[in-house]
C-alpha cells in the first residue's frame, strides 16, 4: 500500500485545482489524485460539445497539469475510506494511505421521478466522456428535441444543438421567464429574444408531467395537457451534491445535502476537507446555506481547501454567485443579487443603470453597446449585485464587478474607481459604464431619501 501526505478524490474543477494549490502551499509534501474518469471534461465546456467544438474529445482538461505539478494519478473509483486508518480504497482493489484527504466528488444530475423516463432517447448531463458521446450521436439524428430547464445549461445546450441542424428546439421552464433566477426581468426578456431569432421556442410556466413513448421517447406531456412531439429530450434543471461516499464514511452532512464543511473546508473529520459541488455552501450575503453549484466557486474553495491542509491560511467568505454566457453575440453576465432577489431578501435597494458603447469613438471596429446594471444596499449604499448584457467584453466586466461585491465597495468607491480606458478596448472614461450606473444609482438616492422621509 501506498502512501501520500495528501489524497484528493476527484479529477475535475475543483479536484484538480485542490491538488495544484496543495503542491504550491507545501512543495515538500507528496499528492496524488484519485479519480473514476480516464478522461475528464471541461463542466463548462460541456454545451459546446454538440455545436462550437463539435466532441468530447476537444473538450477535455488535459492531464498535463498534473505531471507539470509532480502531481500523481490514480484512475479507479473510491468505494471506501477508512478514517480510524486513514486509507482509501478503490473498486479496483488500490489502497491508499493519507495524512489529508481532500473530497471533490462534483455533483450528479438531478432527474425528477417523471413517468416514462426509462425511455430511450432521454438525457441527463453527466460528465462523462462515453455518455456525452452518446448524447451527441442521438442528437445528430434527432427531428424535435426537447429540453426541460431554462437555465444556463438548457439555454446554452439550446443554442449549440440548433448549430448546423435541422431540428426542432423547444425548451419547457417551470418559471415565466428564461434564466430568471439569475438575472432581472429586463435581461431574462432579452435573452429570450436572442433565442427566439435561433428559432428556438421557449414554453414558460409549464411543468413536465411525464413522458410518452413505445420503448423510446415520443411526446413529452405537459402539466397543462399540451403533448410535445420528442424523438430527444435533455433534463437540464440542476445538479445534487455527490455525497455518497461521504455519508459512507460518516462525514456530517449539511442542509442542503452537501458535506458539511467549516470556513477553512475542513469537515466534521479534522483530516478531511471537502471543496466544490460536493460541499455545503454559504451565501456572502447572509451567510445562510446556498445551493449554488459553479466550477468557478468550486476552483475557488479548492484554492482555500488546498491550502489550509497542514496550517490555516484562508478562509472561505460565502458564495457571491458570478454567471456568465452568450447567446447569439450578445454577452449576459451577473453577480452577487438580483434587484428582485434583494427586495426579496429584504434588501432597500438602490439601482443604477448605465450604457455605452464598448469603444470610443463608436464607430471604432468592435463597437458594441454594453448595458451595467448595478444594485446596492441602500443604507450602506454597498454593492450587493450587477448584471451586464451586450458586449462580449462584459463577461470580464462582471469579474470586476464582482471583486466590487467581494471587498463590499461603495456606490462612491465605484465611482471614483481609477480606470484604464483605450478606444479599442472599451467605452471612454466618460461614459465608462461601472462607474456611471454607480453614479446614478447615487442621484436616485437623492429621491428615495426624499421619499423615505430622510
Amino acid at each position: 500500500m501506498k502512501h501520500y501526505d495528501v489524497v484528493v478524490i476527484g479529477g475535475s474543477a475543483a479536484g484538480l485545482t485542490a491538488a495544484i494549490t496543495a503542491r504550491r502551499h507545501y512543495p515538500e509534501k507528496s499528492v496524488i489524485t484519485v479519480r473514476i474518469e480516464e478522461q475528464v471534461v471541461i463542466p463548462c465546456g460541456i454545451p459546446y460539445i454538440f455545436g462550437t467544438v463539435a466532441g468530447p474529445q476537444k473538450n477535455l482538461i488535459p492531464d498535463a497539469a498534473l505531471d507539470k505539478n509532480g502531481i500523481d494519478l490514480l484512475v479507479g473509483k473510491v468505494t471506501d475510506i477508512d478514517r480510524e486508518k486513514r486509507v482509501i480504497t478503490t473498486d479496483k482493489g488500490d489502497q491508499v494511505g493519507y495524512d489529508k484527504l481532500i473530497i471533490a466528488t462534483g455533483s450528479v444530475p438531478i432527474v425528477p421521478p417523471f413517468p416514462g423516463r426509462e425511455l430511450q432517447g432521454i438525457y441527463a448531463v453527466e460528465k462523462s466522456v462515453p455518455y456525452l458521446t452518446k448524447m451527441l450521436e442521438a442528437l445528430n439524428s434527432a427531428k424535435d428535441l426537447v429540453i426541460v430547464g431554462c437555465g444556463f445549461i438548457g439555454v446554452e445546450l439550446a443554442e449549440e444543438c440548433k448549430k448546423s441542424r435541422d431540428v426542432n428546439i423547444k425548451i419547457v421552464e417551470m418559471l415565466r421567464h428564461c434564466l430568471q433566477l439569475t438575472y432581472d426581468v429586463e435581461f431574462s426578456i432579452q435573452a429570450e429574444e436572442a433565442l427566439k431569432s435561433d428559432g428556438i421556442e421557449i414554453l414558460g410556466e409549464e411543468k413536465v408531467e411525464s413522458f410518452l413513448g413505445d420503448g423510446k421517447v415520443e411526446k413529452v406531456k405537459l402539466a397543462s395537457g399540451r403533448e410535445l412531439d420528442a424523438d430527444m429530450v435533455i433534463i437540464g434543471i440542476g445538479a445534487g451534491a455527490n455525497v455518497e461516499l461521504a455519508k459512507k464514511a460518516g462525514l456530517d452532512i449539511g442542509p442542503t445535502r452537501g458535506i458539511q464543511v467549516n470556513r477553512y473546508l475542513q469537515t466534521s473529520d479534522e483530516n478531511i476537507y471537502a471543496c466544490g459541488d460536493c460541499a455545503e455552501k454559504v451565501s456572502f450575503f447572509d451567510g445562510q446555506p446556498s445551493r449554488l453549484k459553479l466550477a468557478s466557486i468550486a476552483a475557488m474553495e479548492a484554492r482555500v481547501a488546498g491550502a489550509n491542509l497542514f496550517s490555516p491560511r484562508r478562509a472561505n467568505m460565502g458564495v457571491i454567485g458570478v454567471y456568465s454566457t452568450v447567446l447569439g453575440d450578445t454577452a449576459f453576465a451577473a453577480a452577487g443579487l438580483t434587484e428582485a432577489g434583494a427586495k426579496e431578501n429584504g434588501y432597500r435597494v438602490l439601482v443604477g443603470v448605465a450604457g455605452a458603447m464598448n469603444r470610443h469613438p463608436g464607430c471604432m471596429p468592435g463597437g458594441t453597446m454594453l448595458k451595467v446594471k448595478l444594485v446596492f444596499d441602500a443604507g450602506t449604499r454597498v454593492i450587493i449585485g450587477g448584471q451586464v448584457s451586450g458586449a462580449k467584453s462584459g463577461g470580464e466586466l462582471i469579474n470586476a464587478i464582482s471583486a466590487c461585491i467581494h471587498q463590499r465597495m461603495t456606490a462612491d468607491d465605484i465611482a471614483t474607481f481609477q480606470t484604464g480606458t483605450h478606444p479599442g478596448l472599451t467605452a471612454s472614461p466618460i461614459a465608462y459604464q461601472l462607474v456611471n450606473a454607480a453614479e446614478v444609482a447615487i442621484a436616485s438616492a437623492w429621491k428615495q431619501s426624499s421619499r423615505w422621509g430622510k
